[in-house]
């Protein structure tokens, strides 16, 4: 084993250690201060179960970008500074909202000022997107982006609503994002991904088949802002093709965004909780929550995994494979989407006719 080998390996055992040690206590402390998730009409548990586990991640991730401004280049210093508040800030109002609650609006402030530090630390530059674009249309890119960031913060909390999925979701986007970056030779990147991947891989445990410990608010959020700034960073990376990151978080963004756009069409409290996403309409179906996860990972193994290697294959750049790529995944995801609540109406339907 190389030095290089070794000290990659350190550096996941370090941050699988410390994920799962704070974990634990997190379980302990939760316990102590009684913030149980109940069961109830709009959730998928039986049992009462601690939340907030989610803080042995965060812990792993605050400790990554503090090491980084020792280690990296001065010149970095105040894109991680940017980056540490961020992840801060989102994690700070999940742990308030995890101890008692917090007024949607000033989550969403929250969550709006992080994206913004987030843009700020990337230097996002919309004409490396879009080359020669009008100012209005760069504008437009990085309203896009700032709006993206916080749907991407909201909609893994909204998606992290039965034992694992969350969990098996992130550790599959950061263990591809990672493999992208060591195909591009950005080796500092596949680092901090692998790292990133060890802390969730940590918690899996404690939260899947059964459930010690929910991820809570503090852990679902600071996932979405880094897998969204995960994915924006990647579009700096001229070897790995833009619509990457769309492409592999498209199973949570299509389950997430066609609820939404579908409770706002019927006239629903959109914004209010409930439990309609499709991964929660199969557990109310009669799937097994390990089961419903293993639909989820299986598109992203047999559609996404597949996809994100035919573009970053050594393709010609010009070519518009990207964005076909982007339209045919999301298409058939919504498509599968579609038919998969149908499915489960009918099959919630007659489980109510037979026991009536």
């Amino acid at each position: 084993m190389s030095s290089v080998d070794f000290e990659f390996a350190v550096a996941i055992s370090a941050s699988f250690a410390l994920s799962a040690s704070v974990t634990w206590l997190a379980i302990r402390y939760a316990h102590k201060r009684n913030l149980l998730d109940h069961p109830g009409p709009r959730r998928s548990h039986r049992v009462p179960t601690p939340r907030g586990g989610g803080v042995g991640m965060v812990a792993v991730t605050l400790a990554i970008f503090v090491a980084e401004m020792f280690l990296l280049p001065r010149e970095a210093l105040p894109d991680l500074v940017a980056c540490t508040l961020a992840l801060a800030l989102v994690a700070a109002v999940g742990w308030i909202d995890d101890h008692g609650g917090l007024a949607a609006r000033w989550r969403l402030l929250a969550h709006f000022a992080a994206a913004a530090l987030i843009l700020f630390a990337l230097s996002f530059q919309p004409a490396s997107i879009v080359p020669g674009a009008h100012a209005w249309i760069m504008a437009t890119v990085i309203g896009v982006a700032w709006i993206g960031l916080v749907w991407s913060i909201n909609l893994h909390n909204f998606m992290d609503g039965i034992n694992g999925i969350l969990a098996f979701q992130a550790l599959f986007v950061f263990a591809a994002f990672a493999v992208l970056c060591a195909h591009a030779g950005a080796e500092l990147d596949a680092w901090h991904l692998g790292a990133l991947g060890a802390a969730v891989a940590a918690f899996i445990p404690f939260n899947f088949p059964r459930a010690r410990v929910f991820m809570g608010d503090v852990g679902s959020g600071v996932v979405g802002l880094l897998i969204g700034l995960s994915a924006l960073r990647l579009l700096s990376i001229d070897e790995i093709d833009a619509a990457s990151g769309l492409i592999a978080c498209s199973g949570f963004v299509t389950d997430a965004t066609c609820n939404l756009l579908s409770r706002m069409w019927r006239g629903r409290r959109w914004y209010s909780a409930h439990r309609e996403h499709l991964y929660q309409w199969m557990v109310r179906a009669g799937m097994s929550h390990p089961r419903v996860v293993a639909w989820y990972m299986g598109w992203n193994l047999v559609v996404v995994a597949p996809v994100l290697w035919m573009l970053n294959r050594g393709l010609h750049p010009d070519a518009p494979f990207g964005a076909v790529a982007v339209v045919t995944v999301y298409g058939v995801g919504t498509a599968l989407w579609i038919f998969g609540k149908r499915w489960c109406l009918d099959k919630v339907n007659s489980r109510r006719h037979a026991s009536a």
